[in-house]
């Protein structure tokens, strides 16, 4: 009967786990999401007139808001048309209305899973944002690259509002120019002579020679013109601010070159790091180096790893690259002899599918704050213009077009720039392929101790440090820089997704955490709750981290009486099923409750957040140095959904002596959870797995069972004159 139970329980898992998956990756491929969002949000939204959408167009995923038969204009999903990575690395999704001229309706923000935006800033700030888009040119957006609207930043937000601004401006262009709207003409339709980068020209320069030819441009602002350019903007904030310092001291001075082209790339670079560079570069992939020594840094000290540069992008008529950190590095000096010193020196690669084409203008856009608070900025934006040299470029033959079945033209070779979601994620999954392997060599690493646990746990040093260092690790790398912070609202979007037509793409699109995910699933089968909580969650180990620095100072450990402790296991599942119950209402009410959370705070944020949210976290990991792990034991709602499998699960790893809890109680009050009863019996909901328990087991020095096993041996010993160095070959001793 137990076999079939468990069986069930195996079944029951796995299905929900693959269909978890199946769920991300139809999710991702289902192109025309429109479709979807059109379904929550009334046409009358973005058209007050209009009675309903049209049909869906077969050239381009928009929809026709018709009042009537008149067509008053089109509503589309910015996701369908361009990539709108966030801050978080997944999707923001809006929905934009465009009329027949050319301006804008409205921008409605419909879904995002950004966390800055989520913990950090009210919603309703975010959503003012995207409401002011409604009456934005897109005529004088294509006649300026971009670039004819000002940006309206939100202090803690920047990353965020730049992506929204971007993806709905270019999905804007490439709309308005497939449909002819405002007479903007389809880029596609370029029929002009073709240039790419003549390879063959490879002779390196000196620095005052690609100076001279344009083959590195300058932007230089001083002082005294960026005082001018805020008091011009005229918030008075940032006139009261002014920097400070001579006017004639150099603010920003950046220098910029196109260095996949060998001759600039060799100059600047020098052979071997050009070499490393075209190494490093996909075929398509162009870079940028970005060179800088005034007093404003074009990078920023708020760059971690895994962000984005806020500070710079690039921009190309429709096309805007922002760069992540996988898209950068550093050079450690320039080769040029003559060239100026300078404090930064970046490359940074374009990816070819972005668009880029290296024969045409382009511009790096560089975002220039000025603090006016404590945490708020205001923020001017300055262009450094390129045009790489024409000596560079080789004429090539135009590839025929060809009509395709959708009536669309497009090359008969080349593939379209943007295939939609799946080429996004795929493309993400391809980009962090290291961060893959490290993550799966951690966790066969895990998965190795867990199936040798008892030689593991037979020193207890050993373990102690392996603990210890493999905890550092979750923290810092895991936590830290990858962000790999798993969430009760995973939880509860997945068991949306069984239920609804929620879409999972952006799960997928974070490839640790859909890793992590289904080590859980497979940990519950095995293990229980503890592999994740007792090692994989990076709160968890900052909470044991923090109370070992705690217990090395001699801060007092405080033990809650049995009872009451026990009575304080049932409040996160309270938690857990009152969140679960939200999310029945409403997936996205249940996030901000899920608040009780402090891993974005922490983790995620790394503090960097309104002092409520810090307090609160703070609050919890002081509790934690008087009580270890206070708020995995009784607060922690993911661990309650976790546990809840977790008396399921097929083996029971743990050994244990009939004598553990009568007479020896030593287990119950070593462990770091109180998960032990006091007769003994562990309980599976609660235990983390640390395996110290199995050090305990082994011990001859602190289980009375053992030692008294040892006291027996050396009995056994003298009375039969078997000495210990001897006992492998029986020798007896002579009396």
């Amino acid at each position: 009967m137990r076999a079939i139970r468990l069986r069930t329980v195996f079944l029951l898992i796995f299905t929900f786990f693959l269909s978890a998956s199946s769920y991300a990756i139809a999710a991702s491929e289902s192109p025309n999401r429109v479709l979807d969002f059109a379904e929550k949000v009334e046409v009358t939204k973005f058209f007050p007139k209009a009675d309903r959408y049209g049909e869906l167009r077969e050239d381009i995923p928009v929809l026709p808001a018709l009042a009537g038969e008149e067509v008053l204009g089109w509503v589309f999903l910015t996701t369908d048309l361009v990539s709108t990575t966030g801050y978080s690395g997944k999707p923001i999704d809006t929905l934009v209305g465009i009329d027949t001229d050319g301006i804008l309706t409205s921008v409605q923000l419909v879904k995002h899973a950004e966390p800055i935006v989520l913990v950090g800033i009210p919603e309703s700030e975010i959503k003012q944002v995207t409401e002011n888009y409604a009456g934005l040119d897109i005529k004088k957006e294509a006649e300026q690259g971009g670039s004819a609207h000002e940006l309206d930043i939100i202090s803690g937000a920047t990353v965020t509002i730049m992506v929204i601004d971007d993806s709905v401006v270019r999905a804007s262009l490439k709309v308005a120019r497939t449909l002819g709207i405002g007479n903007l003409k389809d880029a596609s339709a370029d029929t002009g002579p073709k240039f790419a980068i003549d390879t063959a020209k490879t002779e390196v320069s000196d620095w005052m020679t690609l100076v001279g030819d344009g083959s590195i441009r300058r932007l230089t602002l001083d002082v005294g013109q960026i005082n001018a350019a805020f008091i011009e903007q005229g918030d008075p904030k940032a006139i009261k601010r002014p920097e400070k310092g001579p006017d004639t001291d150099a603010y920003v001075d950046m220098y910029m070159a196109l260095v996949d082209v060998p001759s600039i790339g060799r100059t600047i670079m020098g052979d071997a790091e050009y070499d490393n560079l075209q190494d490093r570069m996909e075929d398509g992939d162009h870079a940028i180096a970005v060179l800088g020594r005034g007093r404003y840094s074009f990078k920023g000290t708020g760059y971690v790893r895994g962000g984005i540069f806020d500070r710079i992008q690039l921009i190309q008529n429709d096309v805007s690259v922002r760069f992540r950190d996988r898209q950068h590095k550093r050079l450690r000096v320039v080769a040029a002899d003559d060239a100026p010193t300078f404090k930064e020196l970046d490359i940074f690669t374009i990816p070819a599918d972005s668009g880029f084409d290296p024969s045409k203008p382009f511009r790096l856009q560089v975002l220039v704050h000025r603090a006016i608070g404590a945490i708020d900025k205001t923020f001017l934006t300055f262009d450094l213009g390129y045009q790489l040299p024409q000596q560079y470029l080789k004429k090539v033959d135009v590839v025929p077009v060809v009509a395709t079945e959708a009536g669309s033209n497009q090359s008969a070779t080349a593939a379209p720039l943007d295939e939609g979601r799946p080429e996004l994620w795929r493309r993400i999954w391809n980009d962090r392929q290291a961060d893959i392997v490290v993550l799966g060599i951690a966790l066969t690493v895990l998965t190795g101790v867990f199936f040798f646990q008892m030689q593991v746990a037979k020193s207890e040093k050993f373990t102690f440090w392996f603990r210890i260092g493999f905890l550092t690790f979750v923290l810092v790398w895991l936590g830290w820089m990858e962000n790999a912070q798993l969430s009760v609202v995973n939880v509860l979007a997945l068991f949306s997704a069984l239920t609804t037509e929620f879409s999972w793409s952006a799960f997928l699109m974070d490839p640790l955490v859909f890793l992590l995910w289904f080590a859980v699933a497979a940990a519950l089968i095995f293990w229980g709750r503890g592999a994740y909580c007792g090692w994989l969650c990076p709160f968890g180990a900052l909470q044991e981290l923090t109370n070992r620095i705690a217990k090395f100072f001699k801060v007092p450990q405080i033990t809650l009486p049995w009872g009451l402790h026990e009575r304080l296991w049932a409040v996160k599942y309270m938690i857990f099923l009152g969140l679960f119950g939200l999310s029945l209402y409403s997936l996205s009410v249940a996030e901000h409750y899920a608040e009780i959370e402090p891993f974005k705070t922490a983790i995620i944020m790394k503090f960097q957040r309104g002092w409520p949210f810090v307090l609160f976290a703070v609050a919890l990991l002081t509790a934690g140095l008087f009580i270890e792990r206070f708020y995995c034991r009784y607060l922690c709602p993911l661990g309650a959904a976790l546990a809840i499998p977790a008396r399921l699960r097929m083996f029971d790893w743990l050994k244990r002596y009939k004598e553990c809890g009568n007479p020896c109680a030593r287990c119950e009050k070593e462990c770091m959870v109180g998960a032990i009863h006091p007769e003994g019996h562990i309980n599976p909901n609660e235990c983390l797995n640390c395996l110290h328990c199995q050090v305990l087991y082994q011990s001859d020095d602190k289980c009375p069972v053992c030692i008294k096993k040892l006291a027996k041996r050396k009995k056994f010993e003298a009375q039969t004159g078997i000495s210990k160095t001897e006992k492998g070959t029986s020798v007896k001793q002579p009396a």
